[in-house]
C-alpha cells in the first residue's frame, strides 16, 4: 500500500523500498529506560523510551542525526517491538514513548492493538504530521509529546526543507490539545499534551509567536516546556548563525515572555543542559 501517512504523502510502496522518510518499516536505534525527559515524563524510574529511526524532517540542527538520516538501525517486527516493550515494564518503566513515531505511526497502532502496555503510552513528534494520521493512533496514546519548532515559514524552511511546517503542525497540536491532561497526585503525568519548544540562536522573536499560538489551544494545566539544551552539530556547516548555543538573554527574554503569558505549568532548563553527554549512546 502507498504511503499518505505524513505532509511528505511521497506515496512510498514501504514494503518494497524507503520512503522520503527514510524507513520502509519499523526501524529502531535505541530502547531504554531514558532518565532526561520532562519531570512528569522521566519522573522516577525514567521513560521507557524507544528511538525510530527515519524522520520526516531534515532539521539541520539534529541532535539525532545518524537517526534522522537513516544512516543506522535495526529492523525488528511486531512481535519484536511487543517484547520491547514488555522488558521496559518489567524494568520499571514510567511509561512506553515512542521517539519520531510519525512515518511509522499506522505499524505503532497495529502493534498496540496486539499489546496495550499497563503503563502510559507517549506520542513522542516533531509536531510535523496529519490530524489523519493522529486519528488513527490516537486510540492508544495517553500522552502527546510534541514539538513546536517554528511559526515562520522562512525559518522552517531554512532549517528542515519544509516551508509548510507550522501549517501542519498548528493543526496537530490542535487536535493533540483535546487530550484530557491528567496528573497522578505524585506529579507523574497519565495523559495530555506536554508541548516542547526549542530556543535556537537568533530565533527568538519566532519563539514568541510560538507561545503565542501555544496560548490560544492548550488548555490551562497543559505544561510547556522551554528547552535551552540547543547544542552545534549536524549539517549547519552553512548555517554560521547556529554554530553557538543560545545566551542567557536570548533564553531569558523567551522565558519572561512565557511567564507574562501565565502559562500554568512551565518547565525550564538549566544553562548545562546544552551538552552532547546528554544524547544517549545507540545500539544499532
Amino acid at each position: 500500500m502507498n504511503c499518505h501517512l505524513c505532509p511528505l504523502n511521497c506515496g512510498a510502496d514501504r514494503a518494497l523500498a524507503a520512503g522520503r522518510c527514510g524507513t520502509k518499516s519499523l526501524t529502531i536505534a535505541k530502547a531504554y529506560l531514558h532518565p532526561y525527559e520532562e519531570p512528569p515524563i522521566s519522573f522516577r524510574n525514567g521513560s521507557g523510551t524507544i528511538f525510530f529511526c527515519g524522520c520526516n524532517l531534515k532539521c539541520v540542527f539534529c541532535q539525532n542525526y545518524q537517526l534522522s538520516r537513516a544512516q543506522r538501525g535495526k529492523d525488528i517486527t511486531h512481535a519484536d517491538l511487543i517484547e520491547i516493550i514488555k522488558r521496559l515494564e518489567d524494568a520499571g518503566a514510567e511509561n512506553i514513548s515512542f521517539v519520531t513515531p510519525d512515518h511509522v505511526s499506522r505499524l505503532l497502532a497495529e502493534t498496540l492493538d496486539r499489546y496495550k502496555p499497563k503503563i502510559p503510552v507517549v506520542y513522542n513528534t516533531s509536531g510535523y504530521c496529519t490530524v489523519a494520521a493522529l486519528k488513527e493512533i490516537d486510540p492508544y496514546i495517553d500522552v502527546y509529546l510534541p514539538d513546536l519548532k517554528f511559526v515562520s515559514p522562512m525559518l522552517s524552511k531554512r532549517y528542515t526543507g519544509r516551508e509548510d511546517y507550522f501549517e501542519y503542525a498548528s493543526k496537530a497540536l490542535a487536535f493533540m490539545a483535546n487530550k484530557t491532561v491528567c496528573f497522578r497526585k505524585d506529579g507523574k503525568m497519565l495523559s495530555g499534551i506536554l508541548v516542547r519548544h526549542l530556543i535556537l540562536p537568533s530565533c527568538t522573536s519566532d519563539s514568541l509567536k510560538v507561545l503565542d499560538y501555544l496560548k490560544t489551544i492548550l488548555p490551562d494545566d497543559a505544561p510547556v516546556s522551554l528547552m535551552r539544551q540547543y547544542t552545534p552539530m549536524g549539517e549547519i556547516k552553512d548555517f554560521p548563525e547556529l554554530n553557538r548555543k543560545i545566551t542567557a538573554r536570548e533564553y531569558n527574554r523567551v522565558l519572561d515572555y512565557a511567564n507574562m503569558l501565565d502559562f500554568k505549568v512551565l518547565y525550564t532548563q538549566a544553562r548545562d543542559s546544552a551538552d552532547k553527554c546528554y544524547i544517549p549512546k545507540w545500539e544499532f
